[in-house]
């Protein structure tokens, strides 16, 4: 069981980052019905692959791997938990504008996206990728017992 959820945690890790990238290059390039449409789609996909991440990785915490003692007293791990919070805190505004192009889209028009507003959600999404290379980076120092503390 431990492999299963350590294969969907990983799993899901990976999808979440073409996920956000995928939106990223859709975001730089020109606003289409369609590209609108597939931004919602990667943003609703990256929404459900950070839920099953968070998921299978607190069930790996508590039950399938070192413990909850471990992590908990392990630095790398505590910036790691602390970056995801971040990440996903600067993931709503992008999301937000996102979900506001539903009704144009309803009724078959381009959602309206000025230069500014386009410059602000590269500027996060760029924030979120750095965010989750460092997250990596964390689960890098972390398997190998870095920043462990009693």
């Amino acid at each position: 069981m431990s492999v299963a959820f350590a294969f969907l945690h990983h799993l899901a890790a990976f999808v979440l980052l073409a996920a956000l990238f995928l939106e990223l290059v859709l975001v730089k390039g020109e606003l289409t019905a369609w590209s609108a449409r597939k931004i919602l789609l990667y943003d609703r996909v990256y929404g459900i692959a950070a839920g099953v991440l968070l998921i299978a990785g607190s069930l790996r915490v508590a039950y399938f791997e070192k413990g909850a003692h471990y992590y908990f007293h392990n630095l790398a791990f505590l910036v790691k938990i602390s970056l995801f919070v971040l990440v996903c805190l600067v993931s709503i505004y992008p999301t937000r504008e996102f979900l506001s192009w539903r009704a144009a889209l309803g009724q078959e028009r381009v959602p309206v996206l000025d230069e500014r507003r386009r410059r602000r959600i590269s500027f996060m999404i760029h924030g979120e990728l750095t965010g989750v290379a460092l997250i990596m980076l964390c689960a890098a120092l972390m398997a190998k017992g870095v920043g462990s503390f009693s």
